[in-house]
């Protein structure tokens, strides 16, 4: 992997690609749903299972069949233990018990519930930062990236979602020129 490439974590260079990555995505479908769901979970510390559904959509659809798995009650109970748990290991793996559920898409359901504490765990981010992609994600791992971003969003003061943003983006851009 070429060093040039990793992502120069400047607040200007945060600020450029999170624009980009907003002027890409403004008034789609994705937005909205964002948007959404971080309202209903501020007030409500839990989610339907339509409501998971489509929140698991927002992050993979590959996974349809196994978040249909899922019953409304597990649904609920679920997400409403790890959104009220207070240990991070305890929240994360409570999402584990839906179907469906790994570390990516239980990183946009933690977001969703608290968007000032948690990124949300993508390739492309990784990418950026000059991490390489593990086979499989664990908790020390997601612990460790999570906290890279708490860091990075203190350290620049900007919101963990706009790093999100701007990670992703320099991906999408950079990952395309070298493929080519």
């Amino acid at each position: 992997r070429n060093p040039y490439l990793i992502m120069k974590i400047t607040k200007n260079n945060i600020i450029q690609y999170a624009k980009l990555y907003d002027k890409q995505w403004k008034g789609t479908n994705d937005e909205e749903i964002e948007k959404r769901y971080k309202g209903i979970l501020q007030k409500r510390r839990y989610l339907t299972r339509d409501e998971f559904i489509e929140t698991g959509m927002w992050k993979s659809k590959r996974p349809k069949r196994w978040y249909y798995k899922n019953s409304n009650s597990d649904v609920h109970q679920c997400t409403k233990k790890s959104f009220s748990a207070q240990d991070e290991e305890k929240r994360i793996d409570e999402l584990f018990k839906l179907y469906g559920v790994g570390y990516p898409v239980a990183s946009v359901l933690l977001h969703f519930a608290f968007p000032d504490e948690y990124s949300i765990l993508d390739f492309r981010a990784l990418w950026s930062l000059g991490w390489p992609q593990p086979s499989n994600y664990d908790f020390l791992f997601w612990i460790k990236y999570s906290q890279k971003l708490r860091t990075l969003s203190k350290k620049l003061h900007l919101p963990i979602r706009t790093i999100d943003k701007a990670l992703w983006k320099y991906s999408a851009i950079h990952q395309l020129k070298i493929k080519k």
